[in-house]
């Protein structure tokens, strides 16, 4: 769970509380337990990879009611997606749809709402036993299928016309489900088809958080009087090795983020995500320490007509800094802008679970007006496993240079 202070009490607690990749087969009566044999008849399909020993213990994490019931409680992100699938209820009436990761079930519910024939409802972990129970208790057993297992996994005789997935991680790629999407979307989305969402940026911008670094390091400098500063290296090492998931406001921005990663669900594949690289140059817009740099993600919700290769998601409107004049106002005119709907995790908008994430420096940098932070970013998949990320952080700003390593488990 997590601290009081919104900081991670340790890795396995920073895992986004959303549902495990997959889903699939085997359970109730009712249930057919499912094989590869059949997915190795068809026609087309994807290589499927192994169940590891790191996936199976990802799935036993999220059959925790508790992860589930802070993701249904993040009123930002679920009403969003109802919004969603109600705008889109025309592509989605009368149709097949496929939720990846169903959790409960909720998304997979609404899409039977919005008059959808047959929803297959997927989710590797064992909380689709009780999904199961949800889709029977509101009498639509007729059109919600759920699958326990991996969607790697299960088999499904028919194409459908809709994918629907909540699949977005801390850093949007922690985790690594969207890969399962990607499986889905190339075994049975017809052509044509319409993937909620549909595009994903991921941004990162340079961040001044003096509280923060005031209660985790400053506090060994005077304990009850004793000098404690042998202890500050220590400090730093706990506190900012890892990244950390926090909320933060639009103050702690010190200028417009970039774009680190655009992610179109139509046409995205399995390799591009395996190593993401973005350059990055800020000119700081206050004088103020950088104690770090934030990322944070918005998702887009657009239909399939308004699908280009060429599509382009803008940085968030309005100033991070002066969150008062533009913040609120701006983001309405996104939501309702002929872009789609948007689920935004931005610092100045309304909070969600995800938070945000921030990687702090060991050091403070004291930065005037206008100064130059220069640098790069990579984020890859460990080699360790495939749902940690690993962050190599390049900065240099007044003429130093330094790199940060980190890896979010």
């Amino acid at each position: 769970m997590m601290l009081g202070n919104g900081y991670a009490s340790s890795p396995a607690s920073r895992r986004r509380r959303g549902r495990p990749r997959g889903g699939g087969g085997s359970g109730y009566g009712f249930w057919q337990p499912q094989s590869l044999h059949h997915h190795q008849q068809q026609e087309i399909s994807p290589v499927v990879p192994p169940c590891t020993e790191f996936d199976m213990a990802y799935f036993r994490a999220y059959s925790h009611i508790g992860v589930h019931e802070e993701m249904l409680k993040d009123r930002v992100r679920t009403e969003t997606y109802r919004a969603a699938i109600m705008r889109y209820q025309h592509l989605i009436s009368d149709k097949v749809v496929l939720d990846v990761g169903c959790g409960t079930g909720i998304l997979a519910i609404f899409c039977a709402f919005a008059g959808a024939r047959r929803v297959y409802a997927v989710d590797a972990s064992e909380i689709a036993v009780q999904a199961s129970e949800v889709v029977k208790e509101n009498n639509l057993s007729d059109k919600v299928t759920v699958l326990l297992g991996r969607v790697e996994d299960v088999s499904i005789d028919e194409k459908v016309d809709v994918i629907v997935s909540e699949w977005m991680g801390y850093i949007l790629l922690y985790e690594s489900m969207l890969p399962s999407i990607i499986f889905a979307r190339d075994k049975w989305l017809k052509p044509g088809g319409l993937i909620l969402p549909s595009h994903a940026s991921l941004y990162m911008a340079p961040v001044t958080h003096a509280d923060r670094y005031r209660e985790s390091i400053d506090f060994w400098r005077d304990v009850y009087g004793i000098n404690m500063s042998a202890m500050l290296p220590l400090a730093k090492q706990c506190a900012f090795e890892e990244p950390c998931i926090e909320t933060i406001s639009g103050e702690n921005v010190l200028t417009w983020p970039i774009l680190v990663k655009e992610v179109d669900c139509y046409t995205v594949t399995i390799q591009e995500l395996e190593s993401v690289t973005a350059k990055f140059s800020f000119s700081s817009m206050l004088r103020a320490p950088l104690h770090g740099f934030a990322f944070w993600f918005d998702v887009v919700f657009n239909g399939p007509a308004n699908y280009s290769s060429n599509h382009h998601l803008q940085p968030p409107l309005g100033s991070l800094v002066d969150q008062q004049s533009h913040g609120s106002s701006q983001s309405k005119k996104r939501i309702k802008s002929d872009e789609g709907i948007v689920l935004s995790t931005a610092p100045e908008d309304a909070p969600t679970h995800w938070q945000q994430t921030l990687l702090y420096l060991y050091d403070p940098i004291e930065l005037q007006q206008d100064q130059k932070i220069e640098g790069s970013v990579t984020l890859s998949q460990s080699k360790e496993n495939a749902r940690f990320l690993n962050i190599h952080l390049e900065y240099s700003s007044g003429g130093r240079s330094f790199v940060k390593e980190s890896v979010m488990r």
